[in-house]
């Protein structure tokens, strides 16, 4: 029986443009990397716990197996990617006083447009 979940905009984004790329459905491509990420996690060539712990930075990347250091990258430059509520902050306060260098709301940059003297 089929089942509905939601997913956020961003991963959307993703999905679509590899379904495309790898003429998938885009269930299908879903269906695709759950079952790639599965047997990944079932190899016993990395441990999970171990790649979080070194993306909190409790134990050094150099701890890692090669398997390990591959998927603590991918999640490492994905979460470089997403803006915390600090940044989200400060920018949207910036766009507020007309100041700097900012992101929109859709992650686009913008810059600080030279105000017209009358």
């Amino acid at each position: 029986m089929a089942q509905s979940i939601k997913l956020g905009d961003d991963i959307m984004k993703i999905v679509r443009r590899e379904s495309e790329l790898q003429s998938r459905s885009i269930a299908g491509q879903i269906a695709h990397w759950m079952r790639i990420g599965r047997a990944i996690e079932k190899s016993g060539n990395f441990d999970h716990i171990r790649i979080t712990a070194a993306l909190a930075g409790d134990i050094e990347t150099t701890e890692l197996t090669d398997e390990e250091k591959d998927v603590w990258l991918d999640s490492f430059v994905e979460k470089l990617a997403q803006p915390g509520p600090d940044e989200n902050a400060f920018f949207a306060r910036r766009r507020q006083l007309g100041l700097g260098v900012g992101l929109d709301e859709a992650g686009n940059l913008l810059r600080e447009k030279a105000a017209r003297k009358a």
